[in-house]
């Protein structure tokens, strides 16, 4: 069965940075999701190397709640659905985090999705959608949609609820490659083995002939001065389980691809 494993927020911190590239290097991730208006992206982009590359899908993290000029992401959300959101000003960040990628990388991204899944929010996915049409024409990065299943909860239905429908139905008749269900959705708590074993129930959602679904996680090394990333200790716990023998034997059975299938 395929999965897309994924790592998001690459570039946000050392720790984090290390952690994904390990763990590609380990070909226990597919994927990896990039924050580019992050002060150290720079330092961070060097790490993608072209072995790397060959390994993992490398691609935007569409940021507008974290680095640069940040908006709450309660806030976003409300002006988005209000469409009280400047068309201009989501724009000019996206066509900026965008250059931001391809100056660092040397191409285009391969995939583009949100944090916090700001990429499928009103007004926002029009302009992206937008964008990536008019920059990459018929070399369109594929999309990630967070239609996560509809078992994963309060916070998943959330998700679902914020765009993902409307998203996905736009992008794929522009022609765009869309990602199935979005697996990985907790309340980052728990120990080691609570994680391991929701990360057994997510694979039991893979289906065979579905959609190939992405699988996020959010790992991060242990080091010091990480104090202001509020899910840093969830970070910690995911590498322990994703750099496990433990994690070996669950993923057999299962084929890790770079993009969902057209």
């Amino acid at each position: 069965m395929k999965l897309i494993l994924c790592a998001d927020d690459f570039g946000q911190s050392e720790a984090i940075d290390q952690a994904i590239i390990k763990l590609i290097k380990m070909g226990r991730l597919s994927a990896t999701s990039c924050m580019t208006l992050s002060p150290r992206w720079n330092e961070a982009a060097k790490q993608i190397t072209p072995y790397i590359r060959k390994k993992a899908s490398i691609g935007l993290h569409l940021d507008l709640t974290h680095f640069g000029d940040a908006i709450s992401h309660p806030k976003l959300v409300l002006l988005s659905i209000a469409r009280q959101l400047s068309f201009v000003l989501i724009k000019q960040s996206i066509h900026q985090q965008l250059d931001f990628f391809e100056a660092a990388i040397g191409t285009a991204p391969d995939y583009v999705d949100g944090h916090q899944h700001v990429h499928q929010l009103p007004q926002i996915r029009e302009a992206l959608l937008e964008i990536l049409l008019t920059r990459y024409g018929k070399n369109l990065p594929w999309l990630r949609i967070a239609k996560t299943p509809t078992a994963d909860g309060i916070k998943g239905l959330i998700i679902r609820a914020l765009g993902s429908s409307a998203f996905e139905q736009r992008a794929k008749a522009l022609g765009f490659v869309c990602s199935g269900d979005l697996l990985g959705v907790y309340g980052f708590n728990g120990s080691n083995e609570e994680y391991l074993t929701r990360f057994k129930g997510w694979l039991k959602e893979v289906k065979v002939d579905a959609v190939t679904p992405v699988l996020m996680c959010h790992p991060a090394v242990e080091m010091p001065s990480n104090e202001d990333d509020v899910i840093y200790q969830a970070r910690v716990r995911e590498y322990a389980v994703l750099a496990s023998n433990e994690l070996t034997a669950e993923l057999k059975g299962f084929s890790l691809v770079t993009r969902p299938s057209d």
